[in-house]
Formats: C-alpha cells, sequence, structure tokens
C-alpha cells in the first residue's frame, strides 16, 4: 500500500491472471487520508491495452473511491510472462465541494505551482489459478476408496438409484407374498370347515397347503 499524504493506494502492483484472447480486469481502491477533497488522474504507458474507469475523479474526506483496470484481449504473450507497462497514479487537493466535471489538465501542472502527488505502479502477469486437486484433503494410498467415489458425482447417484430399485422390488415381493399367505389362511380355514364334516378327504391336501405356507412363509422372512 502507498503511504503518500494524500492517497494510499492498493495494490501497489495491476496483477492481470492472463489469459490469450480474454479481457481481463483488477481494481484499485484509493483511500483519502486528509480532511481535504482530492482529485486524481491514472496514466499508463500503453492507453491502446488498457481501460481506466474512472481515469479522473474526486476522493472525498476520509473516503474511498475504486477505479476498475481493464486489459483488452491480447492475440499473444510477452516472453517469459514479463509485462514493461506502467502507471502513474497523480492526486492533488482540490476546492471543498468540487464535483467530478470541475477536473481539468491544469491542476495536474507541476509548472504551474500545483502540489500533485505520483504514485508509479507496475502490471504483473499471474498464471489463472489452478483447479483443485481431485484427491481429498487427508486421503492415504490404501485407504478406502470413498474418495475415488466421491470424485464422480455419478457413482454416488447411480448407487442410490439402484438400492432404490431393490428396496422398490422387495416390498412388492413381500407385499405378494402377503397377500398370498392371507389367501392360504382363508383356504385353510375353508378346509378347516369342511374338515369338520368330511374328515377322511381333506388330511392330505391339509398338509401340502401347511407346507406351502411355511415355504411362503421362510421366503419372506429372508427377503425382509
Amino acid at each position: 500500500m502507498s503511504t503518500g499524504e494524500l492517497l494510499s493506494i492498493e495494490p501497489l502492483e495491476l496483477k492481470f491472471p492472463f489469459e490469450l484472447k480474454k479481457q481481463i480486469s483488477c481494481s484499485l481502491q484509493l483511500l483519502n487520508k486528509t480532511d481535504s477533497y482530492v482529485v486524481f488522474k491514472v496514466k499508463t504507458t500503453n492507453p491502446k491495452k488498457y481501460c481506466v474507469r474512472p481515469n479522473t475523479g474526486i476522493v472525498l474526506p476520509r473516503s474511498t473511491c475504486d477505479v476498475m483496470v481493464t486489459m483488452q484481449a491480447q492475440k499473444e504473450a510477452p516472453p517469459d510472462m514479463q509485462c514493461k507497462d506502467k502507471f502513474l497514479l497523480q492526486s492533488v487537493k482540490t476546492n471543498d465541494g468540487a464535483s467530478p466535471k470541475d477536473i481539468t489538465a491544469e491542476m495536474f501542472n507541476k509548472e504551474a505551482g500545483h502540489v500533485v502527488e505520483e504514485c508509479k505502479l507496475r502490471v504483473v502477469y499471474v498464471s489463472p489459478a489452478q483447479p483443485p486437486s481431485p484427491v481429498p484433503e487427508g486421503s492415504e494410498e490404501g485407504s478406502s476408496p470413498r474418495g475415488s467415489v466421491s470424485e464422480n458425482g455419478n457413482a454416488n447417484g447411480s448407487d442410490f438409484t439402484q438400492a432404490r430399485a431393490l428396496i422398490s422390488r422387495l416390498t412388492e415381493e413381500k407385499n405378494n407374498a402377503i397377500q398370498q399367505n392371507t389367501k392360504l389362511r382363508q383356504e385353510l380355514e375353508l378346509l378347516k370347515r369342511e374338515g369338520n364334516k368330511n374328515r377322511g378327504g381333506v388330511s392330505f391336501i391339509f398338509v401340502i397347503l401347511i407346507g406351502l405356507l411355511g415355504i411362503i412363509m421362510g421366503y419372506l422372512m429372508k427377503k425382509t
């Protein structure tokens, strides 16, 4: 941060995450350290390459102002990603109550006796942020395969869908078994009543039904 008498400037380096054929922006924050109105102006050694908004303005007493610097899309990268472009921020006190329309080039003329504070800013190209590692933090070789599953969100979703389908099928089979069990119980009761009237003819059928009922109940308990 600049320690000028009028403005504090943050940062002193304009860092652009350089990418070819992409317009990139970064911002400056100006803090008025005085109880006076301060007017500023931003200049660059390469005005065709950059757009500064606002390039002139007024910072009210003890207030801040943000300046956006936009680099136009570049067709090729400089050698070794080094940039020689520079910016110059000039600031000077002005009359209280002044507005941006009152700003003139004469205000920054040192030869006219104006006390102009200047701060030079350099341009730095940085590599774009790298994507986070797909390996979860703290995972170790030989640990559970939970990390590989979390790398692919579709894996968890597929397992969940299969589990729901299995539960649905088992529930359907359970309901069918219960219905068959109920039907057999009803038929068994009917046979019991008939058996009271004619005990000799239904004993063999009764034994078969009892066996089927046991098989169905065993299947039902195994599925649940």
